[in-house]
């Protein structure tokens, strides 16, 4: 018994003694901030300001045209860390802050030309580190080597990302950009970029902790950490070999016209994808030299010219009663107003007359005719006689002219409509008076060429997880109308055939050997404060293909001095027309094409999708891709395929090149002389190595010389003309 209460008392005692020297420990902790068991001052944990939070950056999605070539992806670049305490710790007595304030300034203004009191000021402050502002981020690795070479002493370097943009002017008032904040994050500030931030984006991760003055950690101290989610991928409809014809076919109309403006796309007629989509004249989002923010083809309204002289054809069809073949005057169409503010044809001049381009007088016609030569005079006989105006004007609504389409969220103008006066409402059947936008036609003509099923243009595809490729959305193609039904649709497609097909129809200049067209010409005038004799005029063209089942359109605008020959110099378009039509298979004898301009007179191509060999063996990957005729170059000298482009589900054509991922740190470089930009962007996407890309064009020099052996970190430089 004894012993037992000898026991009890000796746990108690040793319970209690444990307990004392607990409390005891709080106590200082609480009272003198000293951990007894380490002796370690915790003074520097109590107060809340030594809490840590460091910032682990989201990588921002990538955004990749339909065949998945990168047009905007995140790069590694540097941001500069200055320290400026002078207690800081040093190994060995070495100075670890920055000591010469004036010299280090001097250093650093000079490689970044960044203002030298501005950095001198950034060096005076009294607090621990310093940055240096927007000239003191996202420097370059070539950047970051030439300081670190000066040992400037406290002069240190964190990792940071740039959003940068491999195919540099590509459609890029439709991309927008994205550019660093204050805070270093990624904001997305126009175009796409901004619309769809909060997909690209993604969440910043951050590590909490507390640490003493020095930055050490006692051990077992709590430590949170929160991973960053990276922001999901964006996968366009552009086509890039489409959109890179498109931006050629400007700079040739600059020089031949000297135009000051222009714009134009290329969509799927029964899907409503655009292919193509960009302006003149644009910007590089890597160098941010913006002269207009506009995006010309939701946010510039215009008079389209007689281009929307089919809408009032298509009306006259669609309430049946048309006869192509009935004969009218296509003389002068002067005019009177009846009780509804209608014009009225009269044989004197009464209210004023309207003419034709040139002021030709075409006699007696037939109505068919009166689009063929696109004459004004004929196509208000059709307006006011056959239907009426306002009839007219229902129709343009119902082809959703003068309100929003509501594109992928494009900030868009709806255009002005001016249907007060008889002259008015005559001007608005050929297309002046009253203005639209290209985001517009490219609906309202999906409608006639898509037998009078008309659809909403987009070109944002698909929005995919970075992670696992799970589709968060995917777009559908949207019927916004009927506006007229498939038998008039086809009665207005017969006459646009002729319009380019017969040899004195207006688009006649426009036919390529390729494929067949059909298609409307426009030429309008542009009022500037309301006067017409500018001498400035928008020539377009507006064009389906192949005429014999049409599946894209083509439609092209420049505003330039007036120019008598704008309908004829016409191979700026007709280069466009051409490309596309091999591009999409059209050619006969030809299918999808992965480069138009190479291809020779009895070349066969072939189409294939590529296969995923993700996680495979070199053989298993080799098998896969034996029999689709490309070009394949492996990178690295690993056994396993561990990135591929292009991705699975791609098209593949015939001699294409496909790159195989074996290695993250380094592989031979290839000769790249005659690549292709698409080539080398490819090579860019798969490594994830720092390439810089001069020119435009095909490769005629590369920094890193054929069969060199490169590691992660080297800077590639490749130059085309």
């Amino acid at each position: 018994m004894r012993r037992g209460r000898r026991a009890t008392a000796v746990i108690f005692l040793s319970t209690l003694a444990v307990m004392i020297l607990i409390a005891s420990n709080v106590f200082f902790v609480s009272i003198y901030k000293v951990h007894l068991r380490s002796n370690t001052d915790l003074s520097a944990y109590a107060d809340s300001a030594n809490t840590v939070r460091e910032i682990t950056k989201a990588t921002r999605g990538n955004i990749y045209d339909r065949n998945g070539t990168i047009i905007a992806q995140d790069n590694k670049t540097y941001n500069i860390v200055c320290i400026l305490a002078s207690w800081r710790p040093s190994p060995s007595g070495k100075v670890t802050w920055v000591e010469d304030k004036q010299g280090t300034a001097s250093a650093l203004s000079r490689i970044l030309k960044m203002d030298y009191d501005t950095c001198l000021n950034f060096l005076k402050q009294d607090v621990y580190q310093t940055e240096l502002g927007l000239a003191g981020r996202n420097i370059s690795k070539a950047t970051m080597e030439e300081i670190s070479a000066l040992r400037l002493p406290g002069v240190e370097f964190t990792d940071s990302i740039q959003r940068v943009y491999p195919l540099g002017t590509f459609a890029s008032n439709l991309i927008g950009f994205a550019q660093s904040d204050e805070t270093g994050s990624t904001i997305g500030r126009m175009g796409a970029e901004l619309y769809l931030e909060n997909y690209l984006r993604g969440i910043d991760g951050s590590r909490t902790y507390q640490a003493d003055k020095n930055g050490y950690i006692l051990p077992g101290m709590k430590e949170e950490v929160v991973s960053a989610v990276n922001g999901s991928n964006v996968y366009l409809t552009l086509d890039q070999q489409i959109q890179e014809s498109l931006e050629e076919s400007f700079k040739l109309s600059d020089e031949i016209f000297g135009i000051y403006r222009a714009w134009g796309s290329v969509m799927e007629i029964r899907s409503g994808k655009i292919l193509a989509w960009g302006q003149s004249p644009s910007f590089d989002p890597n160098t941010l030299e913006i002269t207009d923010y506009n995006n010309y083809g939701a946010q510039l309204p215009y008079e389209p010219g007689s281009t929307l002289k089919t809408f009032t054809y298509a009306a006259a069809i669609n309430e049946g009663v048309y006869d192509g073949e009935a004969k009218v005057n296509g003389g002068p169409y002067c005019f009177l107003a009846d009780e509804n503010n209608n014009p009225v044809r009269v044989d004197t001049r009464g209210y004023g007359c309207i003419y034709n381009a040139g002021r030709k007088d075409y006699g007696w016609a037939d109505y068919d005719h009166g689009l063929i030569w696109s004459a004004n005079t004929i196509t208000a006989e059709v307006q006011n006689t056959l239907i009426t105006p306002d009839i007219h004007l229902d129709y343009l609504k119902k082809f959703g002219f003068f309100q929003p389409v509501m594109t992928d969220g494009l900030p868009e103008e709806t255009g002005y409509l001016n249907f007060i006066w008889p002259a008015d409402k005559l001007s608005l059947c050929y297309g002046q008076g009253s203005t639209v936008t290209m985001l517009q036609m490219l609906q309202a003509y999906s409608a006639i060429f898509g037998d009078g099923n008309m659809v909403r243009p987009y070109f944002i595809e698909s929005i995919r997880d970075a992670y696992d490729n799970h589709v968060i959305y995917q777009a559908e193609t949207k019927i916004t109308g009927t506006p007229i039904t498939e038998e008039s649709a086809k009665e207005i497609q017969r006459i646009l055939y002729r319009v380019m097909n017969e040899n004195d129809g207006t688009a006649r200049h426009y036919r390529i050997d390729e494929a067949s067209l059909m298609g409307k010409t426009g030429t309008a005038e542009v009022a500037i404060n309301g006067n017409y004799n500018t001498g400035t005029t928008i020539t377009s063209v507006m064009c389906a293909m192949p005429a014999e089942d049409p599946q894209v359109l083509v439609y092209y605008c420049f505003e330039a001095p007036y120019n008598p020959n704008g309908q004829y110099y016409t191979e700026p378009v007709r280069s466009l027309l051409r490309k596309t039509a091999m591009r999409l298979g059209f050619a006969k004898g030809q299918e999808q094409q992965e480069n138009p301009e190479e291809i020779q007179p009895g070349d066969v191509i072939h189409t294939f999708e590529m296969p995923s060999v993700l996680n495979h063996s070199l053989e298993y990957a080799e098998n896969k891709l034996m029999n689709t005729e490309t070009n394949l170059y492996w990178l690295g000298n690993g056994n396993t395929v561990i990135d591929q482009y292009p991705a699975s589900g791609s098209v593949i054509s015939t001699g294409q090149k496909v790159f195989l991922l074996t290695d993250t740190n380094s592989f031979i470089m290839p000769d790249m002389k005659g690549w292709t930009r698409k080539d080398v962007t490819g090579l860019w996407a798969v490594t994830q190595f720092g390439f810089k890309l001069v020119g435009e064009g095909k490769v005629t020099s590369q920094s890193v010389p054929p069969g060199t052996l490169i590691s992660r970190g080297t800077e590639i430089e490749v130059v085309f003309e």
